[in-house]
């Protein structure tokens, strides 16, 4: 069993910064591809950003492109989201994902496709 614990978020105004964390409970995350998803009340959930297992290859959704940062740190079973230059539409639960994968270099972009979620963190922008 996996247990994701997401910390990081918080209230903070628009433009602001704020790093997100993901500390896996597992032996081997480099054996996880790993997706960060947020959710607004009312709203679908989205995959905002995922990383594979050798964090070579990475995907943003268009919203956050070059304002979002994902990477990891197998060592310390921890994955990150760096979310820079927030406006009130980032505004959302951020949950943590993880898929176990024989594939070192596939990121998944579904929330069906991941086993095990995390409770998440709340982000609140202030405009």
């Amino acid at each position: 069993q996996v247990q994701l614990v997401e910390s990081g978020g918080g209230l903070v105004q628009s433009v602001g910064s704020l790093r997100l964390a993901c500390a896996a409970s597992v032996r081997a995350c480099n054996m996880y591809s790993m997706g960060w998803f947020r959710q607004d009340p009312g709203k679908e959930r989205e995959c905002v950003s995922a990383i594979s297992r050798n964090a070579a290859q990475t995907y943003y959704t268009n919203s956050v492109q070059g304002r979002f940062t994902i990477s990891r740190d197998n060592a310390k079973n921890t994955v990150y989201l760096q979310v820079n230059r927030l406006n009130p539409k980032d505004t959302a639960d951020y949950y943590c994902a993880a898929r176990a994968t024989p594939s070192k270099t596939k990121r998944f972009l579904r929330g069906s496709d991941y086993d095990y979620w995390g409770q998440g963190t709340q982000v609140t922008v202030s405009s």
